[in-house]
């Protein structure tokens, strides 16, 4: 690996796993000290202080789950003394209370420093101007992308999501050559940037978007229509200090995480047991030096799968593909179950059309229905809409297994976002429509 890098360890195998055994135990230890919650769990687990673990003693401990977070609301899992909490943050959650998790100084070094590594695969240099469009205040996204940035060295220009004419005249006048976004933010931004033609006049080369789930369609057309050269998946929750526990890297060989500071299991969501190498499951993650809210083999509901060998980029940290979606996405059409992302998989095979789309699940004489709606490229002849929508409904059906009415639509007729685009609007429980 190249002696360039100034955050991202070089560890051998043996290296890393032993760092993680170490982590592991520490974070045993600490956090049955400290937790009520976690004293039970381990206590009930027959685990106590003293005992060693290794890697392989992992399935014997007990899982943390979303629930345990509302359960301890408003300071879940916290393992050390209030007054050594410097900061909380608070997912976007859209149903009861908010998984509000605490951070010592501790905790923001170790996120800092983690952000910084995505900057620095991704090949940014301290002349970088990086423009911030993601949420600031509870949701952790704006602080984590600023922290980086300024750890990093690069220039930070915090805008956070919408303001759309602020982030226009800034990407002209600032020249702004990096831009941290949502996918869909980008889009919206690159479909202005195209409309008011100000494609010459702007300097970016790279973006760095997370948060969701898109399409390849999806990110060839923002990098097209913003000239971007390159452009990379981060990744991150709350409960795991925030976004930047990992990046996908300029070989686009998958995400490279950082396992010397968490444990990442892929286990099967309904058995919870390991998948095999290289098929998909949800993420399972044990942090190995957070210190107000430690994470046990928390399940994160994030669908992925490891990816084996070592990257041709040559960074020695193991990786996993990009977030497929999560366990709680799904949907169930006529008894079939489905993801968003097998419907965008559909999508991708047909060129006429564009990446944004809308599923829309409704109740009509008795029976589930549901209408995909899916937006046509500009150059697109709407008299092939008919043939493009039987074509879409046969795909579907082959694919996924479901019928579906399949509506065409004309360009950025579907709604579009500053931060997660809603892909799929559930009303079969509002009655039956006419």
């Amino acid at each position: 690996m190249s002696t360039s890098h100034r955050f991202l360890p070089d560890l051998s195998q043996d290296e890393l796993a032993a760092k993680q055994a170490a982590g592991l135990n520490w974070t045993l230890n600490h956090a049955y000290a400290g937790s009520p919650a976690y004293r039970r769990k381990l206590a009930g687990a027959g685990w106590e202080p003293g005992i060693e673990l290794g890697l392989e003693d992992l399935p014997s401990l007990p899982f943390t789950t979303v629930e345990d977070l509302r359960e301890g609301y408003p300071l879940p899992l916290l393992s050390v003394p209030e007054d050594q909490v410097v900061r909380v943050h608070a997912s976007s959650g859209t149903t009861g209370k908010r998984k509000v998790l605490a951070y010592t100084q501790a905790d923001i070094d170790t996120w800092k420093h983690m952000f910084a590594r995505c900057y620095e695969l991704a090949g940014l240099t301290t002349l970088d101007r990086v423009q911030i469009a993601v949420g600031y205040g509870l949701w952790t996204a704006g602080a984590g992308f600023q922290l980086g940035c300024e750890h990093f060295g690069a220039m930070a220009v915090p805008v956070g999501p919408g303001n759309m004419e602020i982030h226009l005249q800034l990407l002209e006048d600032v020249k702004s050559t990096v831009l941290c976004s949502t996918a869909s933010m980008a889009l919206l931004m690159a479909e202005e940037v195209q409309k008011r033609h100000l494609k010459d006049k702007i300097a970016l080369k790279r973006a760095i978007f997370g948060a969701e789930t898109h399409s390849p369609k999806m990110r060839a057309r923002f990098q097209d229509m913003l000239g971007i050269e390159e452009s990379f998946d981060i990744v991150g929750m709350t409960e795991l200090y925030g976004p930047g526990t990992g990046l996908e890297c300029r070989a686009h060989e998958g995400v490279h995480y950082w396992a010397d500071l968490y444990i990442l299991e892929i286990l099967d969501p309904e058995t919870l047991m390991p998948v095999a190498p290289g098929e998909v499951g949800e993420m399972v993650v044990t942090t190995l030096k957070k210190e107000a809210a430690p994470l046990i083999r928390y399940r994160t509901r994030d669908l992925t799968r490891l990816i084996p060998g070592r990257c041709s980029c040559g960074v020695s940290l193991p990786r996993h593909d990009k977030i497929l979606g999560r366990s709680d996405d799904m949907f169930i059409f006529r008894g079939v179950n489905i993801y968003p992302g097998q419907i965008a998989a559909v999508i991708e095979h047909f060129r006429e059309l564009g990446s944004e789309f809308r599923i829309h699940l409704f109740r009509k004489a008795g029976k589930d229905q549901m209408l995909l709606q899916v937006e046509r490229r500009p150059e697109v002849d709407a008299a092939y809409d008919q043939n493009l929508s039987e074509s879409v409904s046969e795909e579907l059906r082959k694919q996924v297994m479901v019928r579906a009415w399949v509506e065409v639509t004309g360009q950025g007729e579907l709604p579009r976002s500053f931060g997660k685009t809603k892909r799929v609007v559930d009303d079969r429980e509002a009655g039956e429509q006419a």
